[in-house]
């Protein structure tokens, strides 16, 4: 961990050092360029060197005859850079050219050549123009420097000297800012280290379920909300996850006791038939009748646990075809009224057209009905009536299965369509695998559609089941 937290607190630092680093070359480059111009020949020159070398260019000019001239030396230094001068009379006329621009004029007035003094633009032209005066005898002589480069104005005015005169000052400014950066940089790293090291030994306890909410300010606040929401979250999921084991062993544990239920008349009446085989026939027939039942009710449970795996693993194909749901369901609800078992009770049945073409799988659609239908029986009274209801409207098929049992609470319906789940009601109602509605629930979206519960207690209870249809 203390290895760990090394690495961070480096890697931290690093970024922050070259971000700062990054900043300070940036602002170099911006310096450089401030003070530094690209002369003709190629040489990078103090940005003041047009300046300087334009007042000393007054050396390189003679009069002869009373007529300025420019010495060879100063004729070379012009050709080497590229640079062109012209001389004017006091009057403003030009008296002396070379290499001059073709936008520059043969004549100033007195406003040209201040506003040529103060930026140095000559028209369009790709130049920089400084201008200096020489005097001779009582005259004054303006000559006009063009250097052929584009110099910023604020360039232009900027001093070398005094610059590298101020060397003294800066670079232990610049010290001071290294090493400021340099600790703040340390200092920053080993801060967000501790805080990310907090943050790993939080993630480590989440883990452990040893995990304490804690509220978290500045910059890590956001990240210690997540993690307590994060872990919120983990603790349901743990609670939920114990809840189904529990209800799982309890499945388990009623299933097998179940399974052996049906078994113990079969193995008494085989052993009967066995010991005592000259029975008459009306006992063969009474005890063949009991076994066959038992044998029904194991093959139920055998069922539902074969379609429950085949359900969530998908192995179940859907087999769907386009058919009068109202003659369906209709057909479903008496063969149902004329089992034995169920002869004497009451389902009301509500369609609001005669014709509801849907596609579905008739088998599996069928037992969804069937476990509705007798779920609301075997857990409700002699009394207990049902209520199947068809709705279509603006493309939504809605079924509604109600009774008017002895309903259940909210724990009970939150946990309805669980597999395993099977209810409060189950030393009553011993019937039944748990799995029944899990199905139920399955078929329905199989078919991609949604079913929901509503239930009162003592009042009975709703289920309804929504399909897009075309």
């Amino acid at each position: 961990m203390k290895k760990s937290s090394y690495q961070t607190t480096f890697h931290i630092y690093m970024l922050f050092f070259f971000s700062v680093l990054g900043v300070m070359l940036v602002g170099a480059g911006i310096v450089f360029a401030l003070l530094t111009v690209k002369a003709p020949n190629g040489q990078i020159m103090k940005s003041s060197w047009p300046k300087t070398a334009a007042e000393n260019f007054k050396e390189q000019i003679i009069f002869s005859n009373g007529k300025p001239q420019v010495k060879q030396t100063g004729i070379e230094f012009l050709q080497k850079n590229k640079l062109g001068i012209q001389i004017l009379s006091p009057a403003g006329d030009e008296v002396f050219c070379y290499q001059k621009p073709e936008q520059a004029p043969t004549a100033y007035s007195g406003a040209q050549l201040l506003a040529l003094f103060q930026n140095g633009q000559l028209g369009e032209a790709q130049t920089t123009s400084f201008v200096g005066t020489v005097t001779h005898g009582n005259c004054d002589y303006v000559y006009i420097l063009h250097f052929p480069v584009k110099i910023a104005k604020v360039t232009m005015y900027l001093n070398g000297d005094v610059f590298s005169g101020g060397k003294n000052l800066i670079l232990p400014v610049a010290g001071i800012a290294f090493l400021t950066i340099l600790v703040s940089g340390i200092l920053y790293g080993v801060w967000a280290a501790r805080g990310m090291g907090r943050l790993a030994v939080c993630m480590k306890e989440i883990a452990a379920r040893s995990y304490q909410p804690t509220h978290g300010r500045g910059s890590f606040g956001g990240l210690y909300d997540s993690l307590n929401a994060l872990d919120a979250e983990i603790r349901a999921s743990d609670k939920l996850r114990e809840q189904m084991e529990t209800a799982r062993k309890e499945w388990i544990s009623n299933i097998t006791h179940d399974l052996k239920t049906p078994l113990s008349p079969i193995k008494g009446y085989a052993e009967l038939l066995q010991e005592e085989p000259n029975r008459t026939k009306e006992q063969c027939a009474r005890y063949a009748h009991i076994m066959l039942k038992n044998v029904a009710y194991m093959e139920m449970l055998i069922d539902d646990l074969k379609l429950t795996y085949q359900l969530e693993n998908g192995m179940i194909p859907l087999r769907l075809q386009q058919q009068n749901l109202t003659r369906f369901l209709k057909e479903l609800v008496i063969d149902l009224l004329n089992d034995p078992a169920y002869e004497h009770r009451v389902v009301h049945f509500e369609a609001g057209e005669e014709t509801v073409l849907f596609s579905f799988d008739a088998t599996l659609l069928k037992r969804a009905f069937q476990n509705l239908i007798i779920n609301a029986f075997v857990h409700g009274d002699e009394a207990t009536e049902v209520t199947l209801q068809i709705v279509v409207s603006n493309g939504l098929l809605k079924l509604c299965v109600s009774d008017n049992g002895k309903g259940m609470t909210t724990q009970e319906t939150e946990l309805l369509f669980e597999r395993y789940y099977r209810g409060t009601s189950t030393q009553q109602q011993p019937q039944g695998t748990g799995l029944g509605l899990a199905i139920t629930k399955n078929i329905v979206e199989l078919h991609g559609g949604t079913i929901s519960v509503s239930s009162i207690p003592g009042v009975g209870s709703s289920f309804l089941m929504e399909f897009f249809i075309n």
